[in-house]
């Protein structure tokens, strides 16, 4: 028994990185109630010189050994570490914030300028942050480095007290000209929610010093994941983001993988468990694509990603060099996307830095008989939309005949509702402008929704038809890409999933694949206005069996030929 002791000990010495300066008692396991059960704790406190680093965390204290203790921090000005996770197991939530309000009036008095605050695994919820509110406004804070607060159960409440305290420490510290640069922030499973984490992602915002940011087990949905994102942009120096077991969905991974591409110092991106799904993941690789020279492990496990969307994840990490290990495990990839997946990453050298694929969840139901019935439907409405079309041409038809009424003018908003090519020529060659004004490029999936109606009735033999449908299509997707702002990974997504070839956790219906969608797009993708980032993304579905091709087979392996002529060469 007292060998484990002993083992126990020295096991948690080895832990405990104790340096100059610090006096630790970590992990002894012990209770103080009272002034009287710390009071050799007091004197060593007293007597050590040069303090700087206090490690109070494996024990549990009482507000009276809190305030005795406290009272010992008084004079202690050099003091800049405090290790006080986990000291209050088994007291009462009330004892807690009386307890940190001691501490941190103790080293205010002191003029301490603390560099790490660690109060993790204490579980003292809203009112325990506001038990160190003053602490973190005052100039102790000011020098802050890491801020960790894991699982302390701060909640909503909690999540916008700190966020108002980060905010006004840093307001404070800059008018004195030495504003807070926190760079670690630590505050896993906090139910912080949307509406905390939106609150300290404007904190974080107005920062922009933070390295490393770790918020996972929040709760955390696409709207509290887009404000982070956001934040994230600011934060140049960003090294670690871990938002592990939220839930991105769609809407959350564009808007990260958006911010990734302004960022070009990460290393370590955690988003598993997040319901990234496949577009989310499409999105993602692309900004891998295009930066994050520096990156060393990506875990994407458990997102609900199917097979091609992550072999395009494992094609991004191509030429990284710092890689180190990419997960890929939970998702929807079958036994031939997990062989596949193996493949690609073999064919990199990188085989070795794929992680287990042991839990995949297999490939998603095969819904082509749900595919049928929507081709079906769509059959039915193009011809109710031609007889619509119809209608609307007898009716102008019957205002002509009365001498008060005026032919309608071309309209390209007539045109994107009901496609014809004789529409498409009537609109004369003003055309491509008219596109222009009618179609909000700002918009992405609209943008795609506009090249699908407009390419719809490109035809081949009829040069002057398929002049008219390339000039627009050229009108569009030049002024769309030529915004800095255009999300173009989200214009590809939303293209593939309208044609059928991208489930999305939007209800879309796909339209029905005509072989001017596949000859529009060859024509594009040889543009120079079109990113090559693009091009590996198209290229890894153009090469699938899918059915919804097979009807332009002839149209896809032209497209297939031209995307490995344009491809970028690495």
């Amino acid at each position: 028994m007292a060998t484990d002791a002993v083992a126990q000990l020295a096991d948690s010495l080895a832990k405990t990185q104790v340096t100059e300066g610090e006096l630790s008692y970590k992990g002894q396991g012990r209770k103080f109630d009272n002034a009287q059960s710390v009071e050799e704790m007091v004197k060593e406190i007293q007597e050590f010189k040069g303090l700087q680093a206090l490690r109070l965390e494996g024990n549990t204290y009482g507000v009276e050994a809190a305030q005795a203790i406290a009272k010992a921090l008084e004079t202690k000005s050099e003091f800049k570490y405090c290790y006080w996770s986990d000291m209050f197991t088994g007291r009462l939530r009330s004892e807690i914030p009386p307890a940190l309000n001691s501490l941190g009036a103790a080293l205010m008095t002191a003029g301490a300028r603390l560099t790490v605050l660690d109060l993790s695994d204490n579980a003292f919820g809203p009112d325990g942050v506001k038990g160190i509110e003053k602490l973190l406004k005052s100039t102790a804070c000011h020098t802050l480095q890491e801020l960790r607060l894991n699982n302390c159960g701060m909640g909503i409440g909690g999540g916008k007290i700190l966020a108002a305290a980060l905010t006004e420490c840093y307001k404070q510290s800059s008018a004195q000209g030495t504003p807070l640069g926190l760079k670690v922030f630590i505050a896993g499973r906090n139910r912080l929610e949307n509406d905390g984490a939106t609150a300290l992602a404007q904190a974080f915002q107005l920062m922009g010093s933070l390295e490393e940011v770790h918020v996972p087990q929040n709760g955390i949905n696409h709207p509290g994941v887009t404000a982070l994102a956001t934040a994230m942009q600011h934060n140049p120096q960003l090294r670690v983001l871990n938002l592990n077991d939220n839930t991105f969905t769609k809407k959350g991974a564009i808007a990260m993988a958006q911010a990734l591409k302004h960022l070009r110092s990460v290393q370590v991106i955690n988003f598993g468990d997040c319901l990234v799904r496949s577009e989310g993941a499409i999105a993602i690789a692309e900004a891998i694509t295009e930066g994050l020279p520096i990156l060393k492990e990506l875990n994407l496990s458990f997102g609900e990603i199917t097979g091609e969307a992550a072999l395009l994840v494992a094609q991004s990490v191509e030429g990284k060099a710092t890689l180190e290990k990419l997960d890929l495990n939970g998702n929807c990839l079958g036994e031939e996307g997990c062989d596949a997946l193996r493949e690609v990453m073999d064919g990199l050298n990188m085989g070795d830095l794929l992680g287990s694929l042991s839990d995949d969840e297999g490939e998603p139901e095969d819904d082509e008989d749900e595919e049928e019935d929507d081709e079906d439907e769509e059959e039915d409405d193009y011809e109710e939309e031609e007889d619509d079309d119809v209608e609307e041409e007898d009716s102008s038809v019957n205002q002509v005949s009365s001498p008060l009424s005026v032919p309608r003018p071309p309209d390209a908003s007539s045109f994107l509702c009901f496609p014809s090519p004789d529409k498409l020529l009537k609109l004369g060659t003003k055309r491509a402008l008219l596109f222009e004004q009618q179609v909000d490029v700002a918009d992405a999936g609209k943008t795609a929704e506009a090249f699908l109606k407009i390419s719809s009735v490109y035809n081949e033999e009829d040069k002057d038809v398929k002049s008219a449908v390339l000039d627009s299509i050229d009108a569009i997707l030049r002024k769309a890409f030529a915004s800095p702002t255009f999300q173009g990974y989200n214009f590809i997504s939303s293209l593939l999933v309208m044609l059928g070839l991208l489930k999305s956790e939007d209800k879309v219906k796909p339209v029905r694949v005509v072989p001017g969608h596949l000859q529009a797009l060859e024509y594009v993708v040889r543009q120079d206005y079109f990113p090559q980032d693009h091009i590996a993304v198209l290229e890894a579905f153009m090469s699938r069996h899918i059915q919804a091709l097979e009807s332009c087979s002839s149209a896809r392996n032209i497209l297939k030929s031209t995307l490995e002529q344009v491809r970028p060469e690495n």
